[in-house]
């Protein structure tokens, strides 16, 4: 809650954060000699305080000449659930048991 008694803005506490990524692809520069070329892709994350990390990147509004980013109001209602590193559990193939809740990798 606010001073004034208003609930506080779950959202005002998320941050957009950047990170680069890079693709790369070897090929032959005009000399006949291998080079590699790197093209960046910038992804964008939601990141707020006691949840996981939210890839957005899609879902911002961009200005490509300000590089001003708008994220939409209702952004956190349309979100994927996610889950932290530390919960994300790799099943072998040796602890295959039947049930609704196995994960194939």
């Amino acid at each position: 809650m606010t001073a004034k008694g208003v609930p506080d803005d779950p959202d005002a506490k998320c941050r957009i954060a950047e990170i680069a990524q890079y693709s790369c692809v070897p090929k032959k520069n005009r000399f006949g000699q291998s080079v590699i070329d790197c093209v960046p892709i910038p992804r964008l994350f939601r990141i707020c305080p006691n949840r996981p990390a939210v890839e957005v990147t899609r879902v911002l509004n961009i200005d490509l000449a300000t590089g001003y980013v708008e994220m939409p109001k209702a952004l956190g209602e349309n979100l994927p659930n996610g889950k932290a590193w530390r919960a994300v559990v790799k099943i072998s193939p040796a602890d295959t048991t039947s049930s609704s809740e196995d994960v194939n990798f």
